[in-house]
């Protein structure tokens, strides 16, 4: 059997954003037979949260990092060890999505990052009268000299539901074999 090529991908935005449910929802939809934990019972991530999926011939391990501003300055230990990153935005939270953009610029503006692929998604698309990704676009590109030279895409997706999980999770796995010459897979010393 041929060792699957595995990447970090962090998953980061504020807390109640629905980071645990993305999680939930990309492993219910690529790993077979996994029961996906009731999301009523998901709570505030303490620390992180870990998950694998495999998407054709690479090995995803997920960290699901707390959002809350006490545990923001934790992302930083683990910038250096991921292959992308996923930010993920309450596009229902129009009170808090200042303070979500002053995060993510925090976040991009660091030098362990750069180049790094970045997937912003607009979470709870389910929600009536949320910002679609014609609002939040814009609040996002205001400071795009911080977003440098990497693959970027913005999408829409309803982590309860699953709508978007897919398309956003396809992006990103072409995204990270072409940057795998800047950032190798973790096993690739393994080969050697």
């Amino acid at each position: 059997m041929v060792q699957k090529d595995e990447y970090c991908v962090l998953i980061l935005g504020l807390d109640n954003a629905g980071k645990t449910t993305y999680l939930e929802a990309t492993k219910t939809k690529y790993t077979k037979k996994y029961k996906a934990m009731n999301p009523n019972r998901i709570t505030t991530t303490v620390g992180l949260n870990i998950g694998k999926i495999d998407v054709d011939a690479v090995r995803l391990s997920f960290r699901d990092l707390g959002g809350q501003q006490e545990l923001q300055s934790l992302w930083d230990k683990y910038y250096a060890e991921c292959h992308a990153v996923i930010y993920i935005v309450d596009s229902s939270d129009r009170e808090r999505i200042s303070e979500s953009k002053e995060t993510f610029d925090k976040m991009i503006a660091s030098e362990h990052l750069s180049g790094v692929p970045l997937l912003v998604l607009a979470n709870k698309q389910d929600i009536p009268d949320c910002m679609g990704v014609h609002t939040v676009k814009p609040i996002f590109n205001q400071n795009a000299h911080l977003i440098g030279a990497r693959d970027i895409m913005l999408m829409a997706t309803s982590a309860l539901t699953g709508d978007g999980v897919d398309e956003g999770i396809r992006w990103l796995v072409d995204c990270i074999k072409r940057n795998s010459v800047d950032r190798p897979p973790r096993n690739h010393d393994d080969k050697l």
